[in-house]
């Protein structure tokens, strides 16, 4: 069984997903787990599915909170998203999707639509 997940970063996602659907997103998954990473949050915003890594950081120190997804981390989402997509929609076409980032520096949230692509 996993370690438990701290409770900071559990309330952060709540935050998140709150934040998210008062913009119109519609929660449709949390902490989805594959053997090479994890989606904090799975949403749909319209026709688009986005996926949503949360972060928190006390301050801005070492590039903060949105700069610590950095290519590793990336690479690990776009893997989870693909294997995600494979699970849900097979092999036919995937719907358009993308890559967001809710950071929170200081507990102050900052959402970034797109903050990455699935090159």
């Amino acid at each position: 069984m996993p370690p438990a997940r701290p409770a900071a970063g559990v309330a952060f996602e709540v935050l998140a997903a709150e934040l998210l659907q008062a913009q119109g997103l519609r929660i449709v998954e949390r902490n989805v787990r594959f053997r090479g990473g994890e989606i904090d949050l799975i949403a749909r915003d319209a026709h688009e599915w986005v996926f949503v890594e949360v972060r928190s950081r006390s301050g801005r120190g070492f590039g903060g909170a949105a700069g610590s997804v950095g290519w590793h981390k990336r690479q690990r989402l776009r893997l989870a998203a693909q294997l995600y997509l494979l699970g849900r929609f097979g092999q036919r076409d995937w719907p358009p999707c993308r890559f967001d980032v809710v950071a929170f520096e200081a507990g102050t949230p900052r959402w970034i639509r797109a903050a990455f692509t699935t090159d």
